[in-house]
């Protein structure tokens, strides 16, 4: 299982900002900031509280309980199966051409391409056995 500070150092490192940056952004100091990436401290509640909200991540996924970086009440409307599904999808390389910014995008964007994942889903659920598809 991924510890805490290899999970937030990951995150940063996916938003390509420095330590300094990120510290200013959520008025840390960055010698602070520098040993929760290290491990050699914890934050208080809520810093993890400002980390995961700054990260679009949950508390749990920052402290390594769950590899799902959002529970599915944060996921727009997917149940469990439905999310799990997603993310199997977006993980195959065949389809991860589309997805492969998912984590990086901003909020709006993955919205989008989670509702165009549903639209494809649904019309998979309709095609009748044999069927080509697209027809």
């Amino acid at each position: 299982m991924t510890s805490f500070n290899e999970r937030l150092r990951e995150l940063r490192s996916r938003k390509k900002i420095s330590q300094q940056e990120l510290s200013d952004r959520l008025g840390f100091n960055r010698a602070t900031y520098a040993r929760y990436e290290t491990g050699n401290t914890q934050p208080d509640f809520d810093t993890l509280k400002k980390l995961a909200d700054f990260f679009e991540v949950s508390t749990d996924y920052l402290l390594g309980r769950t590899d799902k970086p959002r529970s599915s009440i944060q996921s727009d409307g997917f149940d469990e199966k439905e999310q799990a599904e997603f993310e199997a999808f977006i993980n195959n390389p065949e389809h991860g051409i589309f997805f492969k910014d998912y984590l990086d995008a901003p909020e709006e964007r993955r919205e989008e391409m989670r509702i165009i994942f549903k639209a494809l889903m649904e019309k998979e659920r309709n095609r009748k056995p044999g069927q080509r598809q697209g027809e």
